[in-house]
């Protein structure tokens, strides 16, 4: 029995076009000499959710269509893009990059290929004292769409990092 399961497990994550990544996250914290690096995990399905797990599933980003859940240090925060204009361009990048499609163009994102990489820089505009980070940066290969590196500014001037292997 414990053998079907496991045969259908798998035949459901090929099927769900699952893919996965090792992570290793660096948090900064201005005025803090020493960063906290924990790693993890990057769980990609396609269309539209992306899980970057940290920590032993402490420390979670979640993107499930238009809904973010980020959860660190205990804390829980959850958005939509529908709702919270900071992360309208976040997410149509982001499905973008998971579907190999173009990033869309904007006017608060800029694109820059330097070889195989292409950035993604996004600095949302609006209520800056609102927001929880100044800006993203996605680094991707531009050839297999794979995730190289995401870095989320936060407004007291520290970052979260994300490096993908």
């Amino acid at each position: 029995m414990k053998k079907i399961v496991f045969i259908l497990f798998c035949m459901l994550a090929c099927l769900a076009n699952v893919n996965a990544q090792q992570v290793t996250k660096t948090a900064h914290k201005k005025g803090v000499k020493t960063d906290v690096v924990t790693t993890g995990s990057m769980t990609i399905r396609k269309p539209n959710y992306i899980c970057i797990s940290t920590d032993n599933d402490r420390d979670q980003l979640i993107m499930d269509g238009t809904k973010f859940t980020m959860t660190m240090g205990g804390k829980k925060h959850v958005t939509d893009s529908r709702k919270n204009p900071q992360f309208v361009t976040f997410q149509a990048v982001l499905e973008a990059v998971i579907n190999g499609r173009q990033v869309p163009a904007g006017e608060d994102l800029t694109v820059s290929n330097k070889g195989n990489e292409q950035t993604i820089t996004i600095t949302p505009t609006g209520k800056k004292r609102r927001q929880m980070f100044t800006s993203f940066v996605l680094v991707v290969d531009a050839k297999t769409s794979a995730f190289r590196l995401l870095r989320m500014n936060d407004r007291s001037g520290g970052y979260t990092e994300y490096f993908f292997k």
